[in-house]
């Protein structure tokens, strides 16, 4: 079948917004209209059973709770381990192309195209396009509107997570020297649904200048804060917040560190890598001056998905 202009991405979601997103961006970077489909395993056995179909090239629909669309599309995206072996079953049906977002571990990289994030060591392979954050297409919603003639500096706040802890008397002191350092300007902030309620009570000891917390006002500002701060802190728990602020505006990015329970692995090669790159400063008391943008249009090239073949920039 042939990629006609009105031919729709299916995506599979496996209801986590960090994954559907990652598919949505490829598809409006691709310019192309999208339908999402839940799916899910019906058990944990079904899905284990799943890795071992897969590398016996079996796939077979009645391991997984969805509704399935009757076709239509030019290729199938999804990305969770939720989703692959669905991914795959859907496009050997449809005769269309299968783009895994993230690296599919378990699964065979058999896919026509894996969109792999650097943090996560993918292999070296023809169909295994490496970008060095997670894909995404950040765009201003307008929850955050700047007086004109007025500077900003805005903050971006995570919470803990198996990696990373909070310390309210560190980041009490975090505050402090950006309100130190900044005397001049407008500070904003916005928190997450992960951000403990002792970090949002410092938050308010604060004379922000507007602040957009998660528990009292669920929006997201930050496409936002990067269009319009000189200046935009963000914690080092999460690679999707960091991967929005080096792909778009023209804040200077700083990473506030976080005492970590463990190794740091992905969290530091990721915020390492993007250091090596001048894309983010690692917050030291001083503001620094990284403002590299990743531009992920010319970072997918010219991508094109025809029909029984896809097209991906080596």
């Amino acid at each position: 079948m042939s990629c006609e202009s009105g031919e729709k991405i299916l995506i599979l979601s496996d209801g986590k917004p960090g994954h559907a997103n990652q598919s949505i961006a490829l598809a409006r970077h691709l310019g192309r209209s999208y339908e999402t489909v839940t799916v899910r395993f019906r058990n944990r056995p079904f899905k284990l059973l799943s890795y071992v179909l897969d590398h016996a090239g079996v796939y077979l629909s009645s391991l997984l709770l969805w509704d399935p669309p009757a076709g239509g599309f030019c290729a199938v995206v999804s990305a969770g381990s939720e989703t692959y072996y669905g991914n795959k079953v859907l496009a050997r049906r449809f005769g269309i192309p299968s783009v895994a977002i993230m690296l599919p571990r378990g699964y065979r990289f058999d896919f026509d195209w894996i969109i792999a994030q650097e943090h996560d060591r993918p292999p070296r392979k023809e169909n295994i396009l490496v970008l060095p954050v997670n894909l995404c297409r950040v765009e201003p919603g307008g929850i955050f509107r700047p007086n004109a003639g007025e500077r900003y500096v805005g903050l971006v706040v995570g919470g803990p997570n198996r990696v990373y802890r909070y310390d309210r008397d560190r980041f009490r002191q975090v505050l402090d020297s950006i309100f130190a350092g900044f005397p001049g300007s407008r500070i904003v902030v916005t928190t997450s649904r992960r951000t403990p309620a002792a970090i949002e009570e410092e938050i308010d000891r604060h004379p922000f200048e507007e602040k957009f917390l998660y528990s009292r006002n669920p929006v997201n500002p930050i496409p936002d804060f990067l269009s319009s701060c000189e200046y935009v802190f963000i914690t080092a728990d999460s690679t999707s917040m960091i991967s929005e602020a080096v792909t778009f505006g023209r804040a200077r990015i700083e990473i506030i560190p976080l005492p970590p329970r463990k190794r740091q692995g992905k969290y530091g090669r990721m915020i390492g890598k993007l250091v090596e790159l001048g894309c983010v400063h690692l917050f030291d008391g001083r503001p620094g001056t990284a403002d590299r943008k990743i531009d992920l249009a010319e970072a997918l090239g010219g991508v094109k998905i025809c029909g029984e073949s896809s097209c991906f920039p080596n």
